[in-house]
């Protein structure tokens, strides 16, 4: 009968999902609950889904600093790695190309890793000029179907620019417009999640 006992504990596990980014990650300006990672993990428990949500979030980081940190963050283990970084880079007015090349990289590895990858689309602000911002948002659709990897158009869908979803900075969404991201985006988890757990 012991010998049973951890192939029991190994299928209780909860699913392990990382979400890899910047201060929209980390949850800048809000208390830790109120993060967007402790919010899908509240939204996916809720919806019957056996799942730790893992804040691999960290403030002022551009794709380059995802990608330098990807070792680290992939000692957690996770399944499923939700990508979410690039809002630094066109801050910054970084080139796009680099920006592709440091998020090909990114999804390349977990790719290798066997890691289960869900892509989020960010857009450039529209002051740094068309040629710039079309470059820059059309890049995320591209990878996803280059990659083959699951994708989400934009973390900020229904939160970016209305005030009474973003703190007074005008950027950082608050506890509310964390709620309105959690919602939109939980079916694209939820489907990632019935793929990988099927698989």
């Amino acid at each position: 009968m012991l010998l049973l006992l951890p192939s029991v504990a190994a299928a209780d596990e909860p699913l392990r999902i990382l979400v890899l980014g910047d201060s929209l990650t980390a949850g800048h300006g809000l208390a830790e609950n109120e993060a967007f990672p402790a919010k899908l993990q509240q939204a996916l428990q809720t919806a019957g889904h056996n799942v730790l949500v893992i804040n691999a979030g960290v403030s002022g980081d551009t794709t380059a600093g995802g990608l330098a940190r990807l070792d680290w963050a992939l000692a957690d283990r996770p399944q499923i790695v939700i990508v979410e970084l690039g809002a630094n880079d066109a801050l910054r007015g970084l080139p796009p190309e680099s920006v592709r090349k440091n998020l090909t990289a990114i999804i390349t590895r977990l790719q290798q890793e066997k890691i289960a990858v869900l892509l989020t689309g960010m857009r450039a602000p529209r002051n740094l000029g068309a040629d710039y911002y079309h470059k820059f948002d059309q890049l995320y659709p591209e990878l996803a179907r280059q990659h083959q990897v699951a994708f989400y158009p934009f973390f900020l869908q229904d939160v970016a620019t209305i005030r009474h979803y973003n703190q007074s900075d005008g950027i950082h969404p608050n506890a509310a417009g964390v709620k309105v991201i959690v919602q939109s985006i939980l079916p694209t988890v939820e489907r990632l999640i019935r793929q990988r757990t099927s698989s």
